[in-house]
């Protein structure tokens, strides 16, 4: 048998929002920033005990973003990333993504001195950010036909 400590790690799951509006005929997407690298990002965290996985993804885009709106029931699509923390450790995560069709931004909400929040057009969040499959996903949500 191998060495234990070879064994990858479990895949922990995360679940994030893609926060869009309508903007004529297109969809703009908001980007957050991460707190520690800085990198464009969509707001996602933790499953939160007792929520089903598109409220927890909705809590986070209030939380990191201030958005509230309508969100999907049914994710996207997922990608992976490593996700480092600051004593160094690196857990793999599994983000399920869940679109958010924003009705308002709050004045006030949680993060908001901690990260940078900007509107882009689908097609440039897609460029910003580093995973290729959440651009993947952005795409996609840049092709569905309008509500």
């Amino acid at each position: 048998m191998g060495n234990p400590s070879k064994i990858p790690p479990a895949k922990r799951v995360q679940y994030a929002a893609l926060p869009y509006r309508l903007s004529g005929r297109s969809r703009e997407v908001m980007l957050v920033t991460s707190r520690e690298t800085r990198r464009w990002i969509i707001p996602k965290g933790w499953p939160h005990k007792g929520k089903a996985p598109h409220h927890s993804a909705a809590r986070e885009a209030f939380e990191e973003a201030g958005v509230v709106g309508a969100v999907r029931r049914h994710p996207l699509g997922s990608f992976a990333y490593e996700k480092r923390f600051k004593n160094g450790r690196v857990v793999l995560c599994e983000v399920h993504v869940f679109p958010l069709k924003v009705r308002r931004q709050n004045k006030q909400w949680p993060e908001r001195r901690q990260r940078e929040v900007k509107w882009v057009s689908a097609k440039e969040a897609a460029e910003k950010v580093q995973e290729p499959k959440l651009s993947a996903i952005i795409r996609r949500l840049a092709r569905t036909p309008a509500e």
